[in-house]
């Protein structure tokens, strides 16, 4: 059976606290999700602001596979603005529970039923489609909501959405209610919150009893806990019930957009976000390593690449050597049977202490014993700034490249960006690598603290982390740029 998605990130998702997506932001999203093969985009609700109308205007000017909706309540004002953007549907969200019909609406039943009626009626006067979603429908009269859903189909709605709008369905519930209102006759969908963590279960029994469409949002963001999370749905779908269902997502770009919509939100994953997170496919534990070495299998139920993912051996306490020595390969490291011994046992000191042992640092142990360092393409023999007031920072770097004295200065914003700046112009060869990340941290306090300093630099599609310590932040800097690159190359 084919299930199809509406993803409403940029609607449900983009009220998560602290969010607010940019009308660009909101297209490169959209973009993306009508690439990998979402069936229906809520880009916004039109009634927000003249910026969301711009933005989903935006949007529906693209000429996407996929439909755009806008959220809309069963009012006139809100339906025009939805017109006035050129969407192929509405959410239309009708408040169903008494909670909602007589504490926030102040109504009654049949004043709510003729209201929703009149709005259907009027989205399908203006040739919109109407998806009718019954908001807090898990705390709903059923037998009423019942009726609400069958004269909103009488009077012309599309599609049913029961919504759980609090989180408070339970699987067994999910299942024997959309069961019962499968039996209409129309497509079901189902919008679900993840207050208790059962968002994703409760979809996937939804599902099971007959809804064939669910709403979700990218990395399962949203109000308070967040909405039905969109990889995990898909993911399950496709490995746990491939034989059943079926969607039009393209499963290996999940990894892409969830990255996408992190960094564009601003709201970061925990590490063991299942599916996404950088943990998803890490490991770290001896046996664990061993096993997926020899079979991945053993300990993934589905491999990384699947979703556009990556694999990760995790060099700690509990790594075994079998995984060490492939984590050294990963690194171009290649060591004998002794060699792997003493990093092994240098390891497993640092981790004792209650280290994280970083690729850097696993460079930094394995280049001690294999004594590499004086194989490095390019050393510093020296670096000078000029800094002050009235003057442009400018700073002067004396590099030995294969043997080749290099001088090269340059000016930047401040002394450490002259420096890098000079650094570059002397490795002119080497301009394909991209300084992705910079970070400083002072270990020691004091005015003669040791300066930390940690870059991330990109070469193609592979990226690695340098790092040097000194109580000199320019030194530091240009010590741990040059580390990297030599590392890169």
């Amino acid at each position: 059976m084919k299930v199809k998605v509406l993803d409403t990130t940029l609607r449900d998702g983009e009220q998560t606290p602290g969010v607010s997506l940019t009308k660009n932001e909101k297209l490169r999203i959209a973009s993306k999700l009508d690439e990998i093969g979402v069936n229906f985009i809520e880009a916004g609700a039109a009634v927000t602001s003249e910026g969301e109308r711009e933005a989903i205007k935006n949007i529906c000017a693209q000429g996407f596979k996929a439909d755009i909706l806008s959220f809309s309540r069963p009012i006139v004002k809100d339906i025009d603005y939805c017109i006035e953007c050129n969407v192929d549907a509405v959410n239309l969200v009708v408040p169903t529970s008494d909670l909602h019909i007589t504490d926030k609406l102040k109504t009654t039943h049949e004043k709510l039923l003729q209201l929703s009626n009149n709005a259907i009626e009027y989205c399908k006067d203006h040739g919109l489609v109407v998806e009718l979603s019954a908001e807090d429908a898990s705390r709903s009269d059923l037998d009423f909501l019942e009726t609400v859903f069958k004269q909103g189909l009488s009077h012309g709605a599309d599609r049913l959405c029961f919504c759980d709008t609090v989180g408070v369905l339970t699987p067994k519930k999910s299942f024997d209610i959309f069961s019962r209102y499968s039996k209409l006759d129309a497509p079901l969908s189902v919008h679900c919150h993840n207050d208790f963590g059962l968002a994703v279960a409760n979809t996937l029994a939804a599902i099971r009893g007959g809804a064939s469409e669910f709403h979700s949002t990218i990395n399962g963001i949203g109000e308070r806990a967040g909405n039905t999370s969109f990889e995990e749905m898909v993911s399950a779908l496709y490995v746990l019930y491939g034989d059943e269902y079926e969607t039009d997502i393209k499963m290996n770009e999940l990894y892409s957009i969830s990255k996408l919509s992190a960094r564009l939100t601003g709201v970061y994953l925990q590490p063991n976000k299942a599916i996404v997170g950088e943990n998803a496919f890490a490991h770290e534990s001896g046996i664990h390593s061993d096993g997926i070495i020899k079979n991945a299998k053993t300990y993934e139920p589905m491999t990384p690449e699947l979703v556009g993912h990556k694999r990760r051996f995790i060099v700690g306490k509990h790594v075994g050597t079998k995984g060490l020595k492939t984590k050294l390969l990963d690194l171009d490291l290649k060591v004998n049977d002794e060699q792997l011994k003493q990093i092994f046992k240098d390891v497993k000191s640092l981790a004792d202490k209650g280290k994280t042992v970083s690729d850097v640092d696993l460079q930094a142990i394995a280049e001690n014993i294999l004594d590499i360092d004086a194989d490095n393409k390019i050393k510093l023999i020296d670096v000078t700034i000029v800094s002050g007031n009235s003057v442009m920072p400018t700073a002067s770097v004396k590099l030995d490249i294969d043997g080749n004295e290099i001088i090269e200065a340059d000016v930047g914003i401040g002394p450490v960006d002259a420096a890098i700046n000079a650094v570059n112009k002397a490795l002119s060869d080497f301009d394909d690598i991209e300084l992705v990340e910079y970070h400083v941290d002072a270990i020691t306090g004091g005015t003669d603290a040791i300066i930390d300093v940690i870059v991330r630099l990109k070469k193609g599609d592979r990226v690695l982390s340098a790092r040097s310590a000194r109580p000199d932040i320019i030194n530091a800097s240009v010590e741990a740029y040059i580390s990297g690159i030599n590392r890169l190359i």
